[in-house]
């Protein structure tokens, strides 16, 4: 899924075919090998721009794995990596349109400056892979075996976490087989939220706007003064609940305290409604000073939340998940 076409382990003794009188490089017919690379390659270039800069807080992610994908780095396969096949696309990466509405350019204040040019990351030597790229790896895969929704900006986000978990086990054993793991995670998480991420559905049951509602009708129900006073300022929950359920709050703490989230919401039955009351305990957190503010100050607020103490936002959606 991730090789040139035709091109083939030589030692196999299979020759390369991949530029035939019937399929070649200039092929327009949907069905071509090489149309399918070309159109994969624009997927690829958005997937790779948002996986450099994953998690710019902490270095993890542009140091070198130490399990990279042999078959691929082995020289005597003339397999391209998609770093290489990255450096040589002459696609611009402006030309992709997937995009998903108010993911993009949503990085909290929190986190640093990601570098913003290709050349501005180290280069590993050749034989290495950086962990950016294995989580690269595993997106654009994930986008082939589902074309319906291939890849949409905010996937890495949801990725990142799961990976780091994996590839920072204390086990080398099952570190050794971080991609592999976090790859069924990610399917089986996105088998969940994947309705997230199609703006089709954003306005049915399932989709994002009636979870956002979600958010605004919990708080009503348990502080009707803060929901008036967001209301008056015509605060929407599009505002900042996008963000926070699309991408599991994973833009609105550090890594470590979004693990810990994490870990409460997958352990919960429910755990996308404990999700909601997450958000919910995180307004009424600060209710006192959204009460206080004015429209300015509030939005500030909430697009950078300034409760770092996780444990007593989960505490407190504890509480409300108790009074229900």
């Amino acid at each position: 899924m991730i090789i040139q076409p035709g091109i083939a382990k030589a030692n196999m003794g299979v020759s390369r075919e991949d530029v035939t009188f019937e399929d070649h490089p200039l092929n327009p017919n949907p069905d071509s090998r090489w149309n399918t690379y070309f159109r994969d390659n624009e997927v690829l270039l958005q997937i790779d721009k948002d996986v450099r800069r994953l998690c710019p807080d902490i270095s993890f992610f542009q140091r070198a794995t130490e399990y990279p994908c042999l078959l691929i780095l082995d020289p005597q396969n003339e397999f391209e990596t998609l770093r290489k096949r990255v450096e040589q696309t002459t696609l611009k990466s402006q030309t992709v349109a997937r995009n998903r509405s108010g993911v993009t350019n949503m990085s909290s204040p929190h986190k640093n400056a990601a570098p913003s040019s290709l050349n501005e990351y180290q280069v590993l030597p050749n034989g290495c892979e950086a962990h950016w790229e294995v989580v690269e790896r595993i997106l654009f895969i994930y986008a082939k075996l589902n074309p319906g929704i291939a890849y949409v900006q905010g996937m890495n986000e949801i990725v990142g976490p799961l990976y780091y978990t994996f590839a920072t086990d204390p086990n080398s054993e099952w570190k050794e087989h971080a991609e592999a793991d976090t790859f069924f995670c990610f399917t089986n998480l996105m088998a969940e939220i994947r309705d997230n991420f199609i703006k089709s559905l954003d306005d049915s049951q399932c989709g994002i706007t009636y979870k956002m509602e979600k958010v605004y009708s919990t708080l009503k129900d348990k502080d009707m003064e803060l929901y008036l006073k967001l209301q008056e300022q015509n605060i929407k929950p599009q505002f900042f609940a996008f963000r926070w359920l699309t991408l599991l709050l994973s833009q609105e703490f550090l890594l470590p305290d979004v693990i810990r989230i994490w870990d409460s919401l997958f352990a919960d039955n429910s755990r996308f409604d404990f999700l909601l009351l997450v958000c919910c305990a995180m307004l009424i957190l600060i209710r006192e000073q959204l009460l206080e503010g004015d429209f300015t100050v509030n939005m500030r607020l909430l697009q950078d939340y300034p409760i770092t103490d996780v444990c007593q936002i989960l505490q407190k959606a504890k509480e409300l998940q108790d009074s229900q």
